[in-house]
């Protein structure tokens, strides 16, 4: 079964630092683009950053220059490193992910089960 899976968030004072990490795993025959979002309460689930197989990168205007997106070297793997944290980053963050199959050679969106990241004031 394919699937993504997170880890990393939790609670965090305003201007620290947290880490995600999303790992995909199953018969997957390729990974394009990787990404991460994220869904306040009350709020549209909205954008935070993606990379490429290639390695390009792209934020959202309100994360420049405070989170990185990175993937593994196994390519699989997405991380986002959040610094510099704000209290309107607190959210629940979801990674996702283009993976084409290895039995039909179709590519397809997953998205990983989200993970809660807090940052208190």
């Amino acid at each position: 079964q394919v699937q993504l899976v997170e880890s990393g968030g939790g609670l965090v004072q305003a201007g620290g630092s947290l880490g995600l990490s999303c790992a995909a795993s199953g018969s997957i025959f390729s990974i394009n683009v990787m990404g991460w979002y994220r869904q306040a309460p009350g709020k549209q689930r909205e954008l935070v950053a993606t990379i490429t197989s290639g390695g390009s990168t792209m934020y959202a205007d309100s994360v420049k220059g405070r989170f990185t997106i990175s993937r593994g070297n196994a390519k699989n793997t997405v991380y986002l490193q959040m610094n510099s944290l704000k209290p309107e980053d607190t959210a629940v963050y979801y990674c996702n992910g283009d993976l084409t199959l290895n039995s039909s050679k179709r590519t397809y969106r997953y998205w990983g089960q989200g993970t809660q990241v807090t940052v208190s004031s």
